[in-house]
């Protein structure tokens, strides 16, 4: 029987529908960008291919923070918050059906908390191995090296990181934001989508997973934010509740955050967990069977909620369409 949603939407059908909202979004997101850009340029009397280009610099610059944090904000709701919302109300109407419920508690949360922990460190050899293969490609590493420049140069821009009221101000904008829009669209709606259309779990996790990093424009950290996404989506996948994703996301984007922060307050020292930690190949056979043990243990709490999740949207689909099962 083909997967169509509570109003009737194909598989295909919500794909398109969530794609064209998304490429929306992303015009959306540039007209923005510009408006900010031109905002942090001032009157300037350059042709517009320079003025353009200028003001995207000056984004960049001391003193237009203010500027730069409301273009990051704006762009993630852009992308990822309001093509989410038109998709539900399009295609759901209840945002029930893309996890958004009460079924979690707080034993979950912790599992949670300690699987993204654990998944970072998981994660951090694959930095390595990317780094010692790149140095075979000249070429690679050089783009490499400077898209990681450039994305530290953009989050300095957003926030400087030298006080505690910037820090708060970067868990908002950086930690809290990013984790509920992302978690949404990728979790909520696209893993969501792809789960029930495909009926193969794990290969509809790692395909997000693949794009989830790929949004992330990192050379040396795409097997990282890989394995953090499928951590995220499995954390979805067996607990259906958008939540529990949400506040793993947060927590593992607060970590970095905290270590960037310690960092530029503590300049003569390393912080633990801030993207520098070095770990040997073998560390992962350890740190792959705790996390193991920890989604064993997730899945084992999640069972009864998850259940209780699957048997209410069957309901609301043999409601909507009581001759489904006809067809």
């Amino acid at each position: 029987m083909q997967y169509k949603s509570v109003k009737g939407y194909t598989g295909w059908s919500q794909l398109g529908v969530i794609t064209a909202f998304t490429g929306s979004g992303m015009v959306l997101a540039a007209v923005v960008q510009y408006f900010f850009a031109l905002r942090a340029l001032g009157p300037s009397v350059l042709p517009w291919q320079e003025k353009l280009r200028a003001g995207f610099d000056a984004l960049m610059l001391p003193g237009n923070e203010n500027y730069a944090q409301l273009t990051q904000v704006f762009d993630t709701m852009a992308i990822f918050l309001l093509p989410s919302l038109l998709y539900v109300l399009v295609c759901h109407s209840d945002f029930f059906w893309v996890g958004f419920n009460k079924k979690f508690n707080l034993t979950q949360v912790l599992i949670a908390f300690g699987i993204i922990f654990i998944a970072n460190y998981f994660a951090a050899p694959f930095e390595q191995i990317i780094k010692s293969v790149f140095q075979h490609f000249p070429n690679w590493d050089k783009l490499a090296k400077e898209a990681e420049e450039l994305y530290k140069k953009a989050i300095g821009s957003i926030i400087a990181l030298k006080t505690w009221s910037q820090f708060f101000v970067g868990i908002f904008i950086i930690a809290f934001l990013p984790a509920l829009f992302e978690e949404l669209f990728f979790r909520g709606v696209l893993q969501n989508l792809l789960v029930r259309w495909w009926k193969r779990p794990l290969l509809a996790i790692l395909f997000v997973s693949i794009v989830f990093s790929l949004i992330h424009a990192s050379y040396y950290l795409f097997l990282s934010r890989l394995v953090l996404g499928f951590a995220l989506g499995l954390l979805f996948h067996y607990s259906q509740n958008l939540w529990v994703s949400i506040l793993a996301h947060f927590i593992n984007n607060l970590l970095a955050l905290a270590g960037l922060f310690y960092t530029n307050t503590h300049p003569t020292k390393t912080a633990v967990g801030n993207g520098d930690t070095v770990l040997p190949i073998w560390s992962l056979a350890i740190t792959g069977t705790i996390l193991v043990s920890l989604f064993i243990f997730f899945k084992q709490q999640s069972f009864s909620r998850k259940t209780a999740i699957i048997a209410k949207e069957n309901k609301l689909l043999e409601a909507a369409n009581p001759f489904a099962a006809y067809e």
